[in-house]
C-alpha cells in the first residue's frame, strides 16, 4: 500500500489502481471506453487515465484519476509480480478526485475507519459504486467473457474442435447471428474506442474481446469463438471457424485498440 494526495490535501492510502484506456478498462464498467468514461465523469481522451482506489484519513472511500497512465501501469505491473511499488501521482497530473468507488474491494487500509462514502457537500457528484453484477445483466455478462479470456485453455476443452457455426439441418441461432452481423459491422464503420480489443495469446495468435448492446465475444485469431448474450443468462455459445469466422477475427484484430 502506498499514499498520495488527493484534491482536497487530504492524505490517500492507496489500495489498488487500474488502468482507463481504450485498450484496458476494467470491462464490468460498460461495453467501450467512452461509456465507462461518462459513468466516471470523465472526458474520453485518447491517452487515457489511471484509477487511483484509496481511502482517506477518516476512511472515506475515493477514486483519484490521473493522466500519468505510465505511472499508475508501472505500479500495476510491479503489485502483480508481488513486488513493492510507492504509487504516488503528481499533484499536476491528477484530473479528478471522485468519491465512493466504482470496482468492489475486499481491502481497506489498516488503521482508519472501515470504508465508507465521504460525507457530501454541495455540489458534489453522487458517490461512485460498483455495477450490481449478482444477477445476470450486461455487467455478469461482461464478467463472463473476462473469466473466459482468462481460462481460455479450460472453455476450450470442453468443446469439440470441429465444432461449427451451424450444425447439419440446423437453423443458426438468432442471437449469435445478430452478434455475428454487427460485429461484421464494426469492420466497415469502426465502433467507439474500446468496443474490439487485442491483447496476446499463446504463439502469434492474438485474443480478441469484442462487445456491443447486449452481447460479448472472446475468441482466439487462431481459434473459435464464445458468445454471451444478455437474453440468454448463464449460456456460452462457441462459434466453429467455418469460412466466416477467420477472416471476421482478422479484420476486428486489424481495427482493435491495443494495449502499449
Amino acid at each position: 500500500m502506498s499514499t498520495t494526495e488527493s484534491a482536497d490535501n487530504d492524505q490517500l492510502f492507496v489500495l489498488t489502481a487500474v488502468l482507463l484506456t481504450p485498450a484496458q478498462f476494467p470491462s464490468v464498467l460498460g461495453d467501450d471506453y467512452p461509456e465507462v468514461c461518462a459513468g466516471l465523469g470523465l472526458e474520453p481522451y485518447a491517452e487515457g487515465y489511471g484509477l487511483v482506489l484509496g481511502q482517506d484519513g477518516q476512511g472515506a472511500r475515493w477514486t483519484v484519476a490521473t493522466e500519468d497512465v505510465s505511472l499508475v501501469a508501472c505500479a500495476v505491473a510491479a503489485w502483480d509480480c508481488g513486488m513493492e511499488y510507492d504509487l504516488s501521482p503528481g499533484e499536476d497530473s491528477i484530473v479528478a478526485a471522485l468519491p465512493g468507488w466504482p470496482l468492489a474491494l475486499a481491502v481497506a487500509a489498516p488503521g482508519v475507519p472501515e470504508p465508507h462514502d465521504p460525507e457530501p457537500e454541495a455540489g458534489d457528484p453522487a458517490p461512485l459504486t460498483p455495477p450490481d453484477a449478482a444477477e445476470w445483466g450486461p455487467a455478469q455478462r461482461r464478467l463472463g467473457a473476462d473469466e473466459i479470456a482468462l481460462q481460455w485453455a479450460a472453455w476450450r476443452e470442453q468443446v469439440d474442435g470441429d465444432v461449427t457455426f451451424v450444425g447439419p439441418g440446423e437453423q443458426p441461432h438468432p442471437g449469435v447471428r445478430r452478434v455475428m452481423a454487427e460485429a461484421h459491422g464494426y469492420v466497415t464503420e469502426p465502433p467507439p474506442p474500446g468496443r474490439v480489443r487485442s491483447s496476446f495469446a499463446a504463439g502469434e495468435a492474438r485474443t480478441l474481446r469484442v462487445d456491443g448492446p447486449g452481447w460479448s465475444m472472446v475468441a482466439r485469431t487462431d481459434d473459435i469463438a464464445f458468445v454471451l448474450l444478455d437474453e440468454e443468462p448463464g449460456e456460452v455459445h462457441p462459434v466453429g471457424r467455418g469460412p466466416e469466422l477467420p477472416a471476421l477475427l482478422t479484420s476486428l484484430d486489424e481495427l482493435a485498440a491495443r494495449p502499449v
